[in-house]
């Protein structure tokens, strides 16, 4: 018969050390407008150290999804946390926004103070590549929930934006240019369908080393999601940026549409960007259409920019000084807000 939470599987007192290894973690990410340290009820922020007119806040959340599924049969777990924050702030960068704080929420079976310590330095690094605080977050013990070693991630970013430089998308108009920054692999989309085609159909190993990859299978896979903010952030402080689409689950055949004015559809060349090979297994192992395969991944595009045709030279250029792979991938053109693949 329990006696005690810890008999029942929950550790109080392991919590509150991994809290404690947590924290100097957490404090290398904090940006100005950090209140307090980490451990209250709350996160607190202040707003006054950022002079807007007229502030706006824009919100985000996401999860991982099943690539946490890698992660558990590999136990390694220092990156998805950066995987975390990239589906958060690169959504909330689309409307222009700076991201300022992030939080967490880790619920796990059994707490393991190397995993959890392994996801917090993911999700800090990650938050240092947005230029953002991770402000806080919940570690939840949830014994019979979770098999052992096994737990779901849950991300939510908070940004700020000028109410008038909202990216709004309303400008975008027939002859505009798309530009695609190109993506670090798979990011965290799709998995269902590769664990189904490539491990379970296929029975690849994750420990496989693959020509056609030049890395094992497992690596691969866990390769984590770029983070395009500082990219982004430095060009909307130059030109004018008509549309940005965070291309995640639904592909680009999905997500471009989003951004579209009435009137107007997306004509892509296929052929203007290289992809990387993990597509190309998946689709050739799986016998999956064309269609099917640019309605689930990125095919090698993280983010889209939709610029005029007068401004897409110089912010190529600067992309290029920035080390952020990109391609004119294609232009609007008159149509139903759909995306023409040819």
């Amino acid at each position: 018969m329990a006696k005690s939470y810890k008999e029942a599987g929950v550790n109080i007192t392991l919590a509150n050390q991994v809290v404690k290894r947590m924290k100097p973690l957490i404090s290398k990410t904090s940006i100005p407008g950090v209140l307090g340290e980490i451990g209250g009820f709350g996160g607190l922020f202040s707003l006054a150290e950022y002079k807007y007119k007229e502030p706006v806040l824009v919100s985000g959340t996401d999860g991982v999804g099943t690539k946490l599924k890698i992660a558990f049969d590999l136990k390694k777990h220092d990156s998805v946390g950066i995987d975390l924050v990239a589906m958060c702030v690169n959504d909330i960068i689309t409307c222009g926004a700076k991201p300022l704080f992030f939080l967490d929420y880790i619920s796990i079976g059994k707490l393991s103070e190397g995993i959890a310590i392994n996801l917090i330095k993911g999700i800090s690094e990650g938050c240092k590549m947005a230029d953002c605080a991770l402000l806080g977050g919940e570690t939840a013990e949830m014994p019979g929930f979770y098999p052992e070693g096994e737990y779901d991630l849950a991300g939510f970013a908070v940004g700020i934006v000028d109410r008038k430089k909202i990216i709004e998308s309303k400008n975008i108009k027939e002859g505009d240019i798309v530009i695609g920054l190109a993506s670090n692999g798979l990011h965290s989309n799709g998995f269902s369908l590769v664990r189904k085609v490539l491990l379970e159909e296929k029975k690849y190993k994750l420990e496989e080393k693959l020509t056609v990859l030049k890395s094992t299978l497992g690596k691969e896979l866990l390769r984590p999601t770029r983070i395009y903010v500082k990219p982004i952030l430095h060009l909307l402080g130059k030109y004018k940026i008509l549309g940005i689409a965070h291309i995640t689950g639904g592909g680009l055949i999905e997500n471009i549409p989003r951004i579209l004015p009435e009137g107007f559809s997306i004509q892509i060349d296929q052929k203007s960007w290289p992809k990387p090979p993990i597509f190309s297994l998946i689709q050739k192992e799986g016998n999956i259409t064309e269609q099917e395969m640019y309605r689930t991944f990125n095919m090698g595009i993280g983010m889209v920019l939709i610029v005029s045709e007068s401004g897409s030279g110089k912010i190529l250029e600067e992309l290029k000084a920035m080390n952020c792979e990109s391609y004119i991938i294609g232009q609007v053109i008159k149509g139903n807000k759909h995306i023409v693949i040819r």
